[in-house]
């Protein structure tokens, strides 16, 4: 016995006729009559009274008119609770992501997941690396990516990624250039952080993490910062250090946002210094940006975090491979 069945067998009782419920079923009649016939043999039990004038139901026929009704309505409102149920994961998910990383990843993030998956709601709370540690720990934040912190109170933490830091800015006056290297993979110029030290620097305030990392290297190495400008404001460093006033430490990531006209230029002539914009890499030591992603612990399992998260590692990893990050990724 079908659900089919029993949708026939009450067209037939409400019809009145066989040929009539066939008619309205757009089905043939013998047809009909065969699922009826199985339909008794099925229950034992005779359902139908034929006559010149119709049929009519018999005592158990009547019976199974009412539970057939119950049963078919049940069955509708089951299918409809199913169809009414969300179709893939649900739910907010709220991302901190350091400054330097938004533009790379949070657009292209929260748009291929408006279309993969318009069920979840992202947020984005983008700032300072101290402030984005801060806000998993008031539980403002789902999901974060962390600057050099390995590991957090009740947060899942695994490391992500690990870029150079570079030095940046006009040489104004050609000084810069001949203390440069060039580098042993042909890709961009190579400076001591001796030197780098030397310059006029551009730099915003210890609160920063790339500030604390290049003051730690100069201590560790009895080296005195030749800072002329200090901002709080990224904007600021920014105008400051393209308009030839200085030159900053800058992470990799934050490469993508050098001048248009050096960004053309650079994808013929990688290694040339243009316009005299200088962009090397630290070394002697070597000055490191490592980044680790952090998951609430309690909401590790929810399905819709776990896509955002796996979002947000497929596109990071998609840029350092294409090389339009250059970084380098310490996840298995």
């Amino acid at each position: 016995m079908d659900l089919r069945a029993l949708r026939y067998f009450i067209a037939v009782l409400e019809a009145g006729s066989l040929s009539r419920a066939a008619h309205s079923l757009y089905v043939a009649q013998p047809a009909l009559t065969a699922q009826i016939k199985k339909l008794e043999s099925e229950l034992g039990a005779q359902l139908l009274e034929r006559s010149h004038a119709g049929v009519t139901p018999t005592p158990a026929g009547a019976q199974l008119y009412e539970d057939a009704r119950r049963l078919l309505s049940d069955a509708d409102a089951m299918r409809e609770r199913i169809q009414r149920l969300p179709q893939g994961p649900e739910g907010s998910v709220t991302i901190a992501l350091p400054f330097l990383l938004t533009s790379l990843l949070a657009g292209p993030v929260i748009a291929s997941l408006r279309n993969s998956h318009p069920r979840i709601r992202i947020f984005v709370l983008d700032d300072l690396s101290l402030m984005v540690q801060k806000a998993m720990l008031d539980r403002r934040a789902d999901l974060a990516i962390l600057v050099d912190t390995a590991s957090l109170h009740d947060m899942q933490v695994q490391p992500m990624a690990e870029e150079s830091i570079y030095i940046c800015g006009q040489d104004v006056d050609g000084s810069v250039a001949p203390l440069l290297r060039p580098a042993p993979d042909s890709g961009l110029p190579h400076m001591d952080f001796a030197h780098a030290c030397q310059l006029p620097l551009v730099l915003q305030s210890r609160r920063f993490s790339i500030r604390q990392t290049v003051e730690a290297a100069a201590d560790a190495r009895d080296l005195r910062l030749n800072i002329v400008h200090e901002h709080d404001s990224a904007r600021v460093i920014r105008s400051l250090y393209h308009c030839g006033a200085g030159f900053t430490f800058t992470p990799a990531c934050s490469l993508s946002d050098a001048p248009a006209w050096l960004r053309e230029e650079a994808k013929a002539a990688p290694t040339a210094i243009q316009h005299g914009w200088i962009v090397a890499q630290v070394t002697a030591p070597e000055l490191l940006r490592r980044y680790f992603l952090a998951v609430q612990a309690n909401r590790s399992s929810d399905p819709a975090l776990q896509v955002v998260q796996q979002a947000l590692m497929a596109q990071a990893r998609q840029l350092i491979t294409a090389g339009i990050w250059q970084a380098r990724w310490q996840q298995a």
